[in-house]
């Protein structure tokens, strides 16, 4: 919530407007005074790293009165303020356009009452409403994602990776509840991000006879692979099909009677909302905060109120009416029983996860086999830099190809492994449970391509008689695909349904604006960022020049700049000129001067580690010291392989799984329609990437030939212009008239 009361505050005051923080919520609005206070500059100097919300947030009894929305329209208007942009749940944003709609009948009874003048309410004829969804629930229709959810859910995770050392340790059972009252996101995307075994979700309940039972076979048949630990998550919201309460106290009796296992409760309460908001959060709402002031100017009083949501990867506007009655009738769908209505009301992301779920957790249900004729042998290959999520998508491919009765393969050390050592091995259940939660890659990877041997490649093919191949990797594994695709007017073996799945911290393969292992090394940027700016701060006139990984492309040095504000950003594809630090100092320079020592937040410069052959990141720290007179200082800063991350990511861990899923749908489609298993067709070999608002599956040698910058190991079009532009207006002020 702090990021987008920074980007609204920065954003209105770039545009010209004037920005006020109410404090306390709509409670504020009501009282006014001192609970009103227009926002400077520097006032928000620091919050994107701050947890909760600063300027507070409380229930209001008041403002469900008419007579306490009166006092908040007069409020409005003493302060000048015509437009309102609300970050909170479907209730404040309901309060919001009932606030809208009653605005010429309340200001009309000001009037008239004689609390304000007839000249005072000119200008003032009508009310903007903007709504930003902050929720950690993630429970609101029409958006992928609410500010909050991913910081949210990703103290559950941390919290359920530690309980797992613990049941692992004793062979225990843990029944974890979260919050979801109405909305299971939490439970499931917690339940596939940690490998749970069972969870409990309001939008699919189990049947109020059978669910005992169902559980218990799932978790006895892990038990029987040889799992020694057994989770299972329980939204605090979970029902079964006749409405009637699902608690952890019922499923710990359960696993205890049924099963004899020794089983705890953890109840994670508010642990869940606490903390500094992680990478992704801080990247939302900045650019909702930011496109939130650009539909206030842009709004006209026929406009309907907006809400700010995000598809995949794309920020849009949505009706805001519309997307708070949708996330009503969700609940409604649910009282109603109508279980089918209130999924499919729920995004088509958040059903694609649950399929992901229990295609990656029932095993040995032959119902769900495909025939043996149809049974296929799928290799998986882990190809360029380690990055986070590579494991858990091989761990999906192989438990979805095992729940189909397919066949997994894991080719180990990459290609050259198999050209040399023949090393693919079968992969099984059990091998592969526990992949979700590490980082690095249990195949093993390296960066070398198929030409390092194709022949002898071709020959292992066709000695394993793979029917699909899926490749783990970055630009190596890009290119590994497009060597393949070419080879295969000379070695049958090739000609397979074959599909890249990006994984690299880079980003930088062509085909998609989303690589696994981009949302870890962010996440790990982003908290040493957090370190090295605290040391800054508290030596107040000290600059920190840190370098970043990224290689030729410069996604993560920009998306880490807005992430924690830094003052400037140097990415290979804009370069580094004597005219750009002259500029970033003089700023620097001003910045120190007009703050005289008082502010203590420090100062981020971020540079790509190619940005630059010639200004290094020892030579930009040497020359802003050399400039600054000893007026100020500036160190440097490497945090290295670090940002390759440790344990990855939760949005890592998920989209691993769910584009994993959809890999191996490509595969069996295109073994389907006889084209793919002939080679016959480009598309058979193919890049999954998310692009825009969808998830798209492009053809290798399209992308090759028209989308690729060889020479620099990038995609020719820049996706993330846009991230740029409001990282440098939100920290530099530049008032401009509208």
């Amino acid at each position: 919530m702090n990021g987008a009361v920074r980007a609204v505050v920065r954003g209105a005051i770039t545009k010209g407007c004037d920005a006020y923080a109410i404090y306390e919520g709509y409670e504020g609005l009501v009282q006014g005074g001192s609970m009103i206070k227009q926002m400077q500059w520097e006032d928000v100097r620091g919050w994107l790293s701050e947890g909760g919300t600063l300027i507070g947030t409380a229930r209001s009894a008041a403002f469900r009165q008419r007579a306490g929305r009166l006092k908040a329209a007069k409020n409005m208007i003493v302060h000048g303020m015509d437009a309102l942009i609300v970050c909170g749940g479907d209730g404040s944003l309901t309060g919001a356009d009932l606030f809208r709609s009653e605005w010429q009948g309340l200001l009309a009874e000001l009037v008239s009452s004689g609390e304000l003048t007839e000249e005072q309410i000119q200008g003032y004829e009508h009310l903007t409403i903007v709504g930003l969804v902050g929720s950690i629930d993630n429970d609101m229709a029409s958006t992928d994602a609410t500010i909050g959810a991913f910081s949210s859910l990703s103290r559950i995770c941390q919290s359920v990776d530690f309980i797992d050392a613990t049941a692992l340790s004793h062979s225990r059972a843990f029944v974890v509840e979260v919050m979801g009252r109405h909305c299971g996101w939490l439970a499931l995307m917690a339940g596939i991000a940690t490998g749970a075994d069972y969870v409990f979700i309001p939008e699919q309940p189990p049947n109020a006879e059978k669910w005992g039972d169902e559980m218990c076979a799932i978790v006895n048949a892990h038990r029987k692979k040889g799992k020694r630990k057994t989770i299972v998550i329980v939204a605090e919201g979970a029902i079964d099909d006749q409405l009637n309460p699902v608690t952890a106290e019922d499923v710990k009796t359960l696993l205890v009677d049924k099963l004899g296992l020794d089983t705890r409760i953890t109840t994670l309460g508010h642990v869940q909302r606490g903390g500094s908001a992680v990478a992704y959060d801080r990247m939302l709402s900045t650019l909702q905060g930011f496109d939130a002031v650009d539909a206030v100017l842009e709004s006209t009083p026929e406009t309907p109120s907006p809400m700010i949501g995000i598809t995949e990867n794309k920020i849009c506007r949505k009706p805001l009416v519309e997307s708070v009655a949708l996330t009503k009738s969700v609940a409604t769908a649910i009282k109603n029983k109508d279980f089918g209505q209130a999924m499919a009301l729920r995004d088509t992301e958040f059903e694609e996860y649950y399929r992901a779920f229990q295609a990656t957790t029932i095993i040995d249900d032959e119902s769900l086999k495909v025939p043996e004729d149809k049974r296929l042998k799928i290799a998986i290959i882990n190809i360029g830099a380690p990055a986070g999520g590579m494991n858990a998508a091989t761990r999906a491919a192989a438990c979805y190809c095992l729940s189909k009765g397919h066949t997994p393969y894991a080719i180990h050390n990459g290609f050259t492994g198999l050209a040399r050592h023949d090393s693919v091995r079968e992969l099984k259940w059990l091998d592969v449970d526990n992949w979700v939660i590490r980082g690095g890659s249990e195949i093993g990877t390296n960066r070398n391509l198929p030409d390092v041997d194709i022949g002898m490649i071709a020959y292992y093919f066709q000695k394993h008689a793979f029917d699909g191949l899926m490749i783990v990797g970055g630009f190596e594994a890009f290119m590994s695909l497009y060597q393949l695709e070419q080879a295969r007017v000379n070695y049958p073996a090739f000609r397979i349904p074959m599909v890249c799945l990006p994984a690299t911290i880079s980003n930088n393969v062509p085909g998609t604006e989303y690589s696994l292992g981009s949302d870890t090394c962010l996440n790990a940027l982003v908290d040493y960022c957090d370190v090295i700016k605290q040391s800054a701060s508290a030596t107040r006139r000290r600059v920190f020049v840190v370098e970043v990984q990224g290689g030729k492309s410069g996604y993560v040095a920009t998306y880490a700049g807005l992430c924690v504000g830094a003052l400037a950003v140097y990415t290979p594809e804009e370069g580094i000129s004597l005219r750009t630090l002259e500029n970033d100092i003089a700023h620097l320079r001003e910045s120190y001067a007009q703050d005289q020592g008082q502010n203590r937040a420090g100062k981020l410069i971020l540079r790509n580690e190619k940005a630059s052959k010639i200004f290094t990141t020892e030579l930009v720290a040497d020359i802003i010291r050399e400039e600054a007179k000893n007026r100020f200082d500036a160190r440097t800063a490497n945090p290295g392989h670090v940002q390759q991350g440790g344990i990855p990511s939760p949005m890592d861990r998920l989209r691993a799984t769910r584009l994993a899923v959809k890999c191996m749908q490509f595969i069996e489609q295109n073994q389907e329609s006889g084209i793919g298993a002939r080679g016959e067709s480009p598309e058979s070999a193919s890049v999954i990437g998310i692009l825009g608002a969808k998830v798209v599956f492009t053809g290798i040698k399209y992308l090759y030939d028209h989308e690729t910058e060889l020479a620099n190991r990038r995609p020719r079009k820049v996706f993330w212009t846009t991230m740029k532009t409001v990282s440098e207006t939100l920290v530099r002020p530049k008032p401009a008239s509208v």
